[in-house]
C-alpha cells in the first residue's frame, strides 16, 4: 500500500508544511476544519487511503475532535501513524497513547521557527517516539525542516517544545517592553535591534523582528500571541509539583496585555 500523508490544520503553519511535502514529491493532502474540506473535497476524500496523519490543529479540544469525536480519524482503517505537531500539554500528549488504537504508531513532533521557516521548509522539529517509528518518518521531517532534535520516548518532544516556548514567550514579552521603553526615551527601533543582535540581549524575537509575522501583533485569541498564551499554559500544566510558577504566570498575563506595535 502506498503511503499517503495528510496534514490536518492547514493554517499559518500547516499550509506551508503541506507545500514542502509536495515539493519533495511526497503524496500529501490537506484538510482544515474551518471549511470542513480538504484540498477542495470533503473529509472522506482526505481520509481515503490515508496512512500517515500530521496534526497541526490549534489545541487539545481540536485534537480530540480530529482524532476521536467530530472527524474521528482514529477510526480510518488504513491509518498507521499519527504525528502530533501542534503544541499541546505534555500530560495530554502522553495520555494519547492509552486512547489511540495500539496498531497506530504515535510520534510527537512539535516544531519551531514560525511561519517564515515553515514557508522555507527549514523548521526545527522536537521529536518523541519509538526509534523505528521515527526512522520510518524521517523523510517527512527532512522535507519540512532543517534541524531535527530527537528528545526521547513519545511525549519527550512535546515536553522539550513547551520548555522552549516558555523561553520564547519571555523573549516576546521583554523585547516588546524594551522597544516600548526605547520609544519613550527617543531611541530608534532599528538601531536598538541592531545593538541587541550584536550584544548580550540577543534573542530569537529581536533578531527576527522584521521577518517574524507576529512580532508587532497585539493579543487576540486567534493569533500567534494568543497561541503563545496557550503554550505558556501548557508549560504550567507540566510544572513539577511545588514549582514556583510566578514568572510564567506573569509572562502569560503580560502577553494578554500586548497591544499592536506600529
Amino acid at each position: 500500500m502506498s503511503d499517503i500523508v495528510g496534514i490536518a490544520g492547514c493554517g499559518r503553519m500547516g499550509a506551508p508544511m503541506l507545500a514542502s511535502l509536495r515539493r519533495a514529491g511526497i503524496a500529501a493532502r490537506g484538510f482544515d476544519v474551518r471549511d470542513g474540506r480538504g484540498d477542495g473535497g470533503p473529509l472522506a476524500d482526505f481520509t481515503d487511503g490515508l496512512t500517515t496523519l500530521i496534526s497541526v490543529v490549534r489545541d487539545t479540544a481540536e485534537t480530540d475532535a480530529l482524532l476521536f469525536d467530530d472527524q474521528a480519524l482514529c477510526d480510518v482503517p488504513t491509518l498507521r501513524t499519527i504525528i502530533i505537531s501542534s503544541t499541546l500539554s505534555p500530560l495530554y500528549t502522553k495520555a494519547l497513547r492509552d486512547r489511540v488504537p495500539d496498531h497506530i504508531a504515535l510520534i510527537d513532533a512539535p516544531m519551531s521557527g514560525a511561519q517564515v521557516k515553515a514557508q522555507a521548509g527549514t523548521l526545527s522539529f522536537m521529536l518523541g517516539g519509538n526509534a523505528d517509528d521515527l526512522a520510518a518518518q524521517a523523510h517527512l521531517f527532512r522535507a519540512m525542516g532543517e534541524d531535527l532534535h530527537t528528545m526521547g520516548a513519545f511525549g519527550a518532544g512535546m515536553t522539550a517544545k513547551v520548555l522552549n516556548n516558555l523561553l520564547a514567550a519571555s523573549h516576546t514579552v521583554m523585547t516588546r517592553m524594551v522597544l516600548d521603553w526605547a520609544d519613550a526615551a527617543g531611541i530608534d527601533e532599528s538601531k536598538l535591534l541592531a545593538l541587541i543582535a550584536a550584544s548580550s540581549g540577543q534573542n530569537w524575537l529581536a533578531s527576527g523582528f522584521d521577518t517574524i509575522e507576529f512580532a508587532r501583533d497585539g493579543y487576540a485569541d486567534d493569533n500567534s500571541i494568543g497561541i503563545l498564551v496557550k503554550d505558556v499554559a501548557a508549560g504550567l500544566d507540566m510544572a513539577p509539583e511545588g514549582a514556583d510558577t510566578a514568572i510564567p504566570d506573569q509572562i502569560k498575563s503580560a502577553l494578554r496585555h500586548l497591544k499592536p506595535r506600529a
